[in-house]
């Protein structure tokens, strides 16, 4: 029999200054057949690995690095977003695009409809 060592996150706070920070608890297994062995070992691992990769990544760079690791991640995670967007195809694109045209003649043409009346209205009052 081997003695394996589970490490389990409970819901509840670990201590005041780590704030909501989950409890990581260590709780030990005993395990009858190597199969189970293996495979239990193999997920004992994986969540070590998780667990160290991110007391590294909670390690802050040097001040004159903060700026580039900030545009690095500001760079990855504007790519990750623009990866889950739904591209219209060539037709839709089109029709989008006549769209905003025809929208900016109308308004073009309502915005000097408008010009011209105040013009004339103006002259006309200060023509008196």
């Amino acid at each position: 029999m081997a003695k394996i060592t589970r490490i389990k996150a409970s819901d509840e706070p670990s201590r005041k200054d780590e704030g909501d920070e989950p409890l990581i608890t260590r709780k030990k297994v005993t395990v009858k057949d190597k199969k189970t062995e293996n495979s239990v070992r193999k997920e004992t691992k994986k969540i070590e690995k998780a667990i160290d990769s991110k007391s590294k990544s909670d390690k802050k760079p040097f001040i004159l690095f903060r700026p580039f690791v900030y545009l690095g991640r500001y760079l990855r995670d504007s790519w990750r977003e623009l990866r889950q967007v739904r591209w219209p195809n060539r037709k839709t694109t089109w029709k989008m695009v006549l769209a905003v045209i025809v929208y900016t003649l109308l308004f073009v043409i309502f915005i000097s409809v408008l010009d011209l009346f105040f013009s004339w209205l103006f002259n006309l009052i200060l023509s008196k």
